[in-house]
């Protein structure tokens, strides 16, 4: 269990630090004390678990388990399966088709914002940018507003960070910057809660208003049905934002990296977007169609999320004795699972350091690949980020040459992992492709 209150906590955040959790912290722990170990972290006695059966037990008996406050991570039972559909609703096949234009207009004009005229551009920094206007303006249906994005930055320096409300700690930060983005919400949530019933009063259709891809839209909907509070749309406006914005810019940066490794691989994905644009009339857009085609270019993007997952795991914490494994894990105790610990299994995925795109050919049991998590705590908004990145991945492999400057550069977390230079890449415009 490490030292008294501070447990083995110095050695996780360090391993942490290096993106090297299961490798440093994780691995020789199992292979000392198998794959049920109890360790202390952060003050809290906690048990990290290994392995496909522990993913499935610990993420599809989620009514034992319980995070957060308002959010869809703090709900459990017909609560969250009722949040998790509002939000998995606005990835539907009609609502997912009715995004694809909007957002493939919003990642354009990104690129002649900041590359046209450009020869070197910062692809982390860009892909966080563009992700936060893809959840406010494509998802919520929000105009994002200067120095919005640097509050949401201060609310993630302190998520992970103890809970001590000192001024000038990240955590003291945070909360402040967290009651910000909660006022601002709160104007918004309010005034489109008036429009709608104001529309009802009318004569309108406001409750019909669900059927829209508009996130925020539905939130609202359900408060009138008394279906949430407003403290709830809220919790989950935010923690929409704060799940999208750097997993899925670590997830495009690492899928670059990886087509820059492999030329053959970004090959046979240029292929597939130079076929699919050469069937294109002249500015005509992709659309939700287009999507579906992308197989291969899915299949590279499944492959880096396997080795490169921008969520080592989750915890949870055990609201009564739960017995698995033959141990107890005493109430109050907090549980750890791990993507690594079925991504880098050779039982399911052999030579699993190699990138291999071509291994998602066939489907993979339940509870191995993690990268968005499992049963009824699957990501939500796993959607939307398959969206944001083969969108990306179509116009810049379409319309650019690049290069890394970094070929090699090394991969940090604090908290989320991340390129430590926030992989510069050269470009150009494209030249005509053999």
């Amino acid at each position: 269990m490490g030292l008294p209150w501070i447990g083995e906590t110095l050695d996780f955040y360090r391993a942490q630090q290096a993106n090297r959790l299961f490798e440093d912290f994780v691995q020789p722990r199992i292979a000392r004390d198998g794959k049920v170990f109890k360790t202390r972290l952060m003050g809290s006695p906690t048990v990290i678990v290994s392995g496909a059966e522990a993913n499935r037990f610990f993420l599809s008996n989620e009514f034992k388990l319980l995070m957060g406050k308002n959010s869809i991570m703090g709900k459990h039972g017909e609560q969250h399966r009722h949040i998790h559909g509002l939000i998995a609703s606005s990835f539907g096949s009609s609502s997912a088709e009715s995004l694809v234009p909007k957002l493939s207009k919003l990642v354009q004009r990104h690129l002649h914002a900041y590359w046209s005229g450009q020869e070197r551009i910062n692809l982390y920094e860009f892909t966080k940018n563009l992700t936060f206007h893809i959840v406010f303006e494509c998802l919520l249906g929000i105009d994002v507003e200067p120095g919005m994005p640097e509050i949401f930055e201060r609310i993630l320096e302190g998520v992970f960070m103890p809970a001590v409300m000192i001024p000038g700690t990240k955590f003291s930060r945070a909360m402040k910057a967290r009651k910000e983005i909660e006022s601002l919400f709160v104007r918004i949530v309010r005034k489109k809660k008036e429009e709608l019933e104001r529309e009802i009063l009318e004569g309108g259709e406001g409750g019909n208003k669900e059927e829209e891809a508009v996130l925020l839209l539905r939130y609202v909907v359900a408060m009138l049905r008394g279906e949430m509070t407003e403290e709830e749309v809220i919790d989950n406006m935010v923690l929409m934002v704060f799940g999208a914005q750097d997993t899925t810019s670590f997830a495009i940066a690492m899928t670059f990296r990886m087509l820059a490794r492999h030329p053959h691989c970004y090959q046979l994905l240029l292929k597939e977007h130079m076929d699919l644009k050469s069937r294109k009339r002249e500015g005509e857009d992709i659309n939700g169609e287009d999507i579906k085609k992308m197989s291969y270019t899915w299949k590279v993007a499944r492959e880096t999320l396997r080795l490169f997952p921008p969520i080592f795991g989750s915890f949870r914490e055990a609201i009564v004795d739960i017995e698995y494994e033959g141990f107890t894990i005493p109430k109050g105790w907090k549980v750890l699972w791990t993507t690594y610990g079925t991504h880098f299994d050779p039982e399911h995925f052999p030579d699993p350091t190699s990138f291999d795109p071509d291994r998602f050919d066939e489907a993979k049991p339940p509870y191995v690949y993690m990268p968005f998590g499992g049963g009824p705590r699957v990501c939500a908004g796993s959607q939307l980020a398959r969206m944001n990145i083969l969108v990306l991945v179509h116009h810049v492999v379409t319309r650019y040459d690049w290069s890394p400057i970094h070929p090699d550069e090394p991969v940090t977390s604090d908290p989320l992992p991340f390129p430590v230079h926030g992989m510069p890449i050269r470009i150009s415009p494209k030249r005509s492709v053999d």
